[in-house]
């Protein structure tokens, strides 16, 4: 029972804090679509890739370092756990300076390479450029989360979360409803939310007087290695959703052009959502995980990741039943068309078949990257994104547009099986030793 009262206790509040992260990626579409109309949702959806890679790469490092926090905390290395937080600090800002200029100097590139043209890449560009402006606040907001959440602050980090939800969805209404700013306001809204939270989280770190140490020289590059090495893991599993959303919009494009894209669009959002209720909820067992593990309990670890599995399972079939009984309402919740409403009713079903699937894989790739058994841990996240390529070029040669939205299950399926196999014949019993 005190293992459940524990679990739970970190679960729910980064369910509550996933979810609404999940919202804001919904939320510029749901207002600039009932603005702007069906080829500003669809902007949104091929530019969000973009916007996506800042808010991994926060949640990455934030991660990997939080990860390290909580084994350190785990074995009583207190000045260690400090410089792991210092030093991940300080990573999460260099990396969102960085992210700025290349955003913009490539953006314009890449869009195109997803896809977008004529009116619709330039929406995308309006939108991206202004989110770019923004890169630091949303990667510092995004990485210090799951350290409070590691420092026992799971209510705090929600509290921070909310704040920054709230804000956007008042900045949207204003900017885009109100004023016409259109996409750059959405934009706008986006990172100047995730500077609220980011605010939040630093008001957190100061009440608890958490100390900023750096390392020493000698062992700078060693801890680095460390946090990237996990951190590579919670990027990948952040960022996959988008990896998918790259590689079916390109080929909705050539399958079935403009219309498919957009109807995609919708299912995405939708999707994004109950996919980030699933990574809360293995995210918020990591630290009880990671702390297990720390202390050599590995017994105790995989109870918290059983009731993962549980607790997953279940969200993901109350999503399922839920949706099944919205789904020829949901797409006109983003102003889309009739045509796109009706569409969208009759693919929706299919891509719910994946969420059970994923409620197992969100489980047991945080519970690989928790306990430092990485490769395992790339081999599903980026794995997923593999086999949903070799499909795709596969199956919409085959079945025409049927086939690219085939694809998105039937390679979560490939990677549940893969990760049956490797919690059976793991690669290797650890990849890093506690000793810290």
């Amino acid at each position: 029972m005190h293992i459940q009262k524990e679990f739970f206790k970190y679960v729910l509040p980064s369910m509550l804090a996933f979810a609404l992260s999940g919202v804001y990626s919904i939320a510029d579409g749901f207002f600039v679509g009932n603005a702007l109309g069906d080829q500003a949702l669809a902007a949104i959806n091929i530019a969000y890739p973009l916007t996506a890679v800042i808010l991994s790469a926060g949640t990455g490092i934030g991660l990997g370092g939080a990860v390290q926090y909580a084994i350190c905390l785990g074995t009583g290395n207190t000045q260690k756990k400090d410089q792991y937080f210092g030093l991940s600090s300080l990573l999460l800002a260099i990396t969102g300076i960085l992210l700025t200029f290349l955003i913009l100097m490539t953006a314009p590139y890449v869009l195109v390479l997803f896809g977008a043209s004529g009116e619709i890449l330039a929406l995308a560009e309006e939108y991206i450029r202004f989110i770019a402006y923004g890169a630091v606040f949303q990667v510092m907001g995004t990485g210090m989360v799951p350290f409070i959440r590691n420092m026992g602050g799971a209510m705090a980090s929600m509290y921070a979360m909310v704040a920054g939800f709230m804000t956007n969805i008042i900045l949207d209404y204003l900017l885009v409803w109100k004023l016409p700013y259109g996409m750059a306001g959405a934009a706008a809204a986006s990172f100047i939310g995730q500077g609220v939270t980011f605010w939040v989280c630093l008001i957190y770190l100061l009440q608890k007087k958490q100390k900023l140490l750096l390392p020493m020289r000698s062992e700078c590059f060693l801890m680095l290695k460390r946090i990237l090495t996990v951190g590579i893991s919670p990027f990948g599993l952040a960022f996959s959703p988008n990896l998918t959303l790259i590689l079916i919009n390109k080929s909705a494009v050539v399958s079935g052009g403009n219309f498919a894209v957009t109807c995609y669009a919708t299912v995405s959002y939708i999707s994004c959502v109950v996919m980030l209720l699933l990574q809360g909820i293995s995210d918020g067992a990591q630290p009880l995980i990671s702390l297990s593990y720390g202390k050599g309990d590995e017994k105790t670890a995989k109870q918290f990741r059983n009731l993962s599995y549980l607790f997953s399972a279940a969200v993901s079939a109350i999503c399922i039943l839920l949706l099944l009984l919205c789904r020829s309402r949901i797409a006109g919740l983003f102003g889309a068309s009739e045509a796109v409403t009706a569409e969208v009713s009759k693919i929706l079903p299919l891509f719910t078949v994946g969420f059970l699937l994923v409620s197992f894989t969100r489980s047991t790739t945080a519970y690989f990257y928790a306990t430092e058994k990485n490769a395992a841990a790339y081999l599903l996240i980026y794995g997923e994104s593999l086999c949903l390529l070799i499909l795709l070029l596969i199956l919409p040669v085959l079945l025409g547009i049927w086939g690219t939205w085939i694809s998105v299950p039937a390679s979560q399926l490939c990677v549940l099986l893969l990760s049956i196999v490797l919690l059976r014949w793991p690669l290797t019993a650890r990849t890093a030793s506690i000793s810290r």
